[in-house]
């Protein structure tokens, strides 16, 4: 991400989801109110003899369609309007249907549209409800007239105590919130932003958005709920924007608490979660008691049980148990976060002035401690081991484990861990490549634009470095450290390792540069130009991808070899590929028939495993489609042979 890729205008904020849905209500609101009229007396009096009370019957409203016949037990303060009741029944979620209309409430300034079923709430004040809502069993619901709903808030990322500020809005995304935390651009253009767009939202009034069910909430206040929302026994929605749609709808449910916040499309709150000072993107959640403050968190991604402080969190980043993030840069996502992982030591009995950045893919592991400042950025993929401490470090080592040393040596201090550079690439390919797969499946969001493929441009720019430095070790020892490999961090590695972490990375190089002569091989042939496949990656490519993988492909010499050659290498690496991925998912199960007696009958075996078949088949017809080829290829030759004989006599 560039920051010249960054562009928040001012200019386009009326275009922005949100405050288009603010427009629409705006709209909504005034056509229903031009409808009005005032009560005629007879209305008046059935009201009041149906036990409704009113402080200025003058001051009540009512669509010309109104019926006094589901209106009963109520107060109203200022000016109320009402629109059509009809008694239509309305889904409560609890086992049991509600018909439309006001019963047992008090009502102060508000406005409830048609056919919404409004019982037993305590007061309702300087609200706008929609159209078939469903209000049952609340304590309050009001709002104050310079409500924000949560825009605009400073939100503490990074560094605790100040540095890396940025301002929320229900339209923020990760890469926007990283741009400011990273000061990648203008500040003072991105606060008048802010300002024009919290300006915008700014209604003096809360909203209830159509279609949606508030049921057994002890107390909403300054906020907007948006269309066919779900909010059931929340405990406080305070000065929050919850944006909600028909398909895409949020659900904030038991004993969920949210203040200061926005919280948009898809997402879910729930069992006793808290989300405090944060903006949760589309389709997040949080749930099992999570806390999450002054963090942004990621579409697809899910915090529960655990706590997320001043953070920005990627996308598919998996964080189920109780475990701590605390001051993280994470805007790649697309990690994990194990069981008592402590990635949170942003100060050392000074002030919490510290930071870490992730990396796209890294896994904290079970019970680890990760000393600040970190930075594992340009170490995608990596593995920090089960129950191991880090010093504060720069890793640049991409697919790596760092785990606890397998022997000591002298010189090494005992504080230093074991880095394996490559190594997830090498005997753990099956996890690389089922996350690809798994994040496209469980993809739900729209408006966040995703790559899912791990071995793309960027990631094999930091493998060519890595390989690189590692070959340029010229000095056989039997461990090096961070002044002998520049980038290892606060490790040591071992020579063996080294010749395996070379080995990793030229493989992830080849098959990354043979995939894509592979996939123009196949344009080739769709296209019905199979002659054209000799010309493959001989000139510069348009798409961009292919041109980075045709200039590394001359580059690394495979341009040496001929076709044939390179599509026979490659249907070599699809074999060995899936061998990889098949013995890295045996692994355990050797592993788990040791020690579990019904292991084989109550885990899925790799033979079985849903992954590892659709690889196996996936990679066969890979490799049918390199045979047609290879046939193409012999057909040419045979052509070439023969108009060479004709020529000859």
């Amino acid at each position: 991400m560039s920051s010249t890729s960054i562009q928040l205008d001012s200019t386009n904020v009326d275009m922005m989801e949100f405050p288009c849905f603010i427009k629409k209500i705006e709209n909504r609101k005034r056509t229903f109110i031009s409808l009005l009229r005032q009560l005629e007396s007879s209305e008046i009096e059935r009201l009041q003899s149906q036990g409704n009370t009113a402080d200025d019957w003058g001051a009540l409203w009512v669509h010309p369609q109104f019926s006094t016949a589901h209106v009963w037990n109520s107060r109203f303060i200022g000016r109320c309007c009402f629109g059509i009741f009809s008694g239509e029944k309305c889904n409560t979620g609890l086992g049991f249907e509600l018909g439309s209309g006001i019963y047992d409430c008090t009502l102060i300034n508000t406005i409830v549209s048609n056919e919404c079923c409004i019982r037993n709430v305590r007061g309702i004040s300087n609200y706008f409800i929609d159209s078939s809502a469903l209000l049952y069993n609340i304590g309050t619901l009001s709002c104050s007239q310079s409500a924000t709903f949560g825009n605009g808030r400073e939100l503490t990322i990074g560094i605790e105590t100040g540095g890396r500020e940025v301002l929320s809005y229900a339209d923020n995304t990760v890469d926007y919130a990283y741009a400011v935390a990273t000061r990648s651009i203008d500040i003072d253009t991105y606060k008048e932003f802010i300002n024009t767009y919290t300006e915008a939202v700014k209604t003096g009034y809360g909203i209830v958005g159509t279609g949606s069910r508030l049921v057994n909430c002890s107390q909403i206040t300054d906020a907007i709920i948006g269309e066919y929302a779900q909010c059931n026994n929340c405990t406080s929605i305070h000065n929050t924007t919850v944006q909600s749609s028909a398909d895409e709808p949020t659900t904030v449910d038991h004993g969920a608490y949210i203040n200061n916040s926005c919280v948009q499309c898809g997402c879910h709150v729930s069992t006793m979660a808290i989300v405090d000072e944060s903006v949760l993107t589309e389709h997040s959640h949080v749930q099992r008691h999570g806390k999450v403050t002054h963090s942004i968190i990621g579409p697809n991604t899910g915090i529960a049980e655990g706590e997320v402080t001043a953070s920005i969190i990627g996308p598919f980043v998996g964080f189920h148990h109780q475990a701590m993030l605390i001051g993280a840069l994470w805007p790649e996502g697309k990690g994990n976060v194990a069981y008592g992982a402590n990635v949170g030591s942003n100060h050392t009995s000074k002030a919490p002035d510290q930071e870490i950045f992730c990396g796209e893919g890294v896994f904290f592991g079970l019970g680890v401690n990760i000393k600040f400042p970190s930075d594992f950025s340009r170490a995608p993929y990596s593995i920090i081991s089960t129950g191991i401490t880090t010093l504060p470090q720069r890793v640049t080592f991409p697919f790596s484990l760092i785990n606890s040393p397998s022997r000591s040596y002298e010189g090494v201090s005992p504080a230093y861990n074991e880095l394996m550079p490559g190594w997830v690439f090498s005997d753990n390919l099956y996890t690389i490549e089922r996350n690809q797969g798994k994040y496209r499946k469980r993809n739900k969001a729209r408006r966040s634009v995703f790559t899912f493929d791990v071995f793309r441009p960027e990631i094999i720019d930091l493998v060519i470095q890595a390989r690189n430095t590692l070959v340029s070790v010229t000095e056989e020892k039997p461990f090096y450290l961070d002044n002998d490999i520049p980038g290892i961090g606060k490790n040591f590695v071992t020579r063996k390792n080294l010749l395996k972490g070379i080995e990793a990375y030229s493989l992830i190089i080849e098959r990354y540069c043979l995939n894509g002569m592979y996939l123009e091989c196949k344009n080739c042939v769709s296209k019905g130009t199979p002659g054209g496949l000799r010309l493959v990656f001989l000139n510069k490519q348009e798409n961009e991808l292919r041109e980075h993988e045709r200039t590394l492909f001359i580059a690394e010499g495979y341009d040496k070899r001929t076709l044939e050659q390179n599509l026979f290498r490659f249907a070599e690496l699809l074999e060995s590929s899936t061998n990889a991925i098949f013995s890295a998912k045996e692994k355990d199960d050797i592993r788990g028939k040791t020690i579990s007696p019904d292991y084989d009958i109550v885990h899925t075996l790799a033979g079985k495993d849903s992954f590892v078949l659709e690889t196996i088949e996936k990679n066969k017809a890979q490799c049918k489609e390199i045979e047609q080829m290879l046939s193409v290829l012999k057909q040419d030759i045979v052509l070439e042979l023969n108009d060479n004989s004709d020529s000859i006599f």
